[in-house]
């Protein structure tokens, strides 16, 4: 267990952000790698959502009533390096 430790500490320690989006990794032997990270975004977008209701049919018994409504929702978006 704590060989794990020393190892992920070693890792965390060889790593550093350079820019937006950017962190240059240091891997054994001293090569040193540039690695973009992936944007991560919002969208609004619309969909259709069904509804459920009712509706006086006559004096005793309600009718349901199925039908779709506009929603607007957000929507995650990834943008690749």
């Amino acid at each position: 267990m704590r060989n794990g430790l020393i190892v992920l500490s070693l890792v965390l320690v060889g790593c550093k952000k350079t820019g937006d989006n950017q962190y240059e990794v240091v891997r054994p032997g001293l090569v040193t790698d540039t690695v973009n990270t992936p944007v991560v975004g919002t969208r609004v977008d619309t969909i259709n959502t069904p509804t459920v209701g009712t509706k006086k049919d006559t004096i005793i018994v309600d009718k349901p009533v199925v039908g779709t409504k506009k929603t607007t929702v957000k929507v995650p978006t990834v943008k690749k390096p």
